[in-house]
């Protein structure tokens, strides 16, 4: 599941690579800092180089919140599968001569039609799980046992706050119009003119998010008719309904 990174990376073994080995999974570890990643200065690598010993997972774990990563020493598909990302970037960006001149992959031809990913997505792989994770952590997205539902409440955010039609109408100023104050009745008296003000400003707000609410029922409403106004009829049977 990680043969494609590691290949990238030129690593000795990526098509043996077994992440549930804690020997291969350190060694791994130690490899990326030392040839790709090159967080720690060469003498403050002793502690993760030291794979054999008991206190190892507590200077993986620092070394983890060294980097920022948004995951733990006990994720350790997620953990690796970001190292390996991290270490994919650091790689192109110390030869991007030599990267930027590759040529793209030719289009696929009508016999060779591009299938859509999603269509085959495996839920259970770690690859996945740990890219949903991690889009989940920056979005600030409440954690699910459930990963697929996790994409899902990310599509909804991506959808309502983050497309072009959102950013666009988050954008434009609403103009206000100007409205005296002298022309509502307050219906009470505080005594203080300068309450009696703010209390007006007040009650003006409060009428105009239940307006706000008032349409958003009548859509909602527009909407339940839509679908329990359109009964299937079937001739056949002789009556009208589903």
């Amino acid at each position: 599941m990680f043969k494609r990174k590691l290949t990238a990376l030129d690593y000795h073994n990526p098509g043996g690579f077994d992440c549930t080995d804690e020997t291969q999974y350190r060694n791994c570890i130690v490899w990326l800092e030392d040839q790709k990643i090159r967080h720690y200065k060469i003498e403050e690598r002793g502690n993760l180089r030291n794979i054999p010993s008991s206190d190892w997972p507590k200077a993986f774990h620092q070394y983890l919140q060294d980097l920022n990563c948004p995951f733990g020493g006990e994720q350790q598909p997620e953990a690796v599968d970001w190292l390996l990302g991290l270490a994919v970037r650091y790689e192109y960006g110390d030869n991007v001569d030599k990267y930027k001149n590759c040529k793209p992959l030719a289009a696929p031809t009508n016999s060779d039609k591009a299938v859509d990913p999603l269509l085959n997505l495996d839920g259970d792989s770690p690859d996945f799980k740990a890219g949903v994770t991690a889009l989940a952590n920056i979005l600030k997205i409440q954690r699910h046992d459930d990963y697929l539902v996790m994409l899902k409440a990310i599509r909804i955010l991506i959808q309502e706050r983050l497309s072009p039609e959102a950013i666009t109408k988050a954008s434009n100023n609403r103009e206000g119009v100007p409205v005296a104050l002298d022309n509502h009745v307050l219906g009470f008296d505080t005594g203080d003119a300068v309450l009696n003000e703010a209390a007006q400003i007040l009650r003006l707000l409060h009428i105009e998010e239940l307006r706000e609410l008032q349409t958003k029922i009548n859509e909602a409403i527009v909407a339940v008719q839509a679908i329990i106004a359109d009964p299937k009829t079937d001739h056949r049977l002789g009556k009208v309904g589903r």
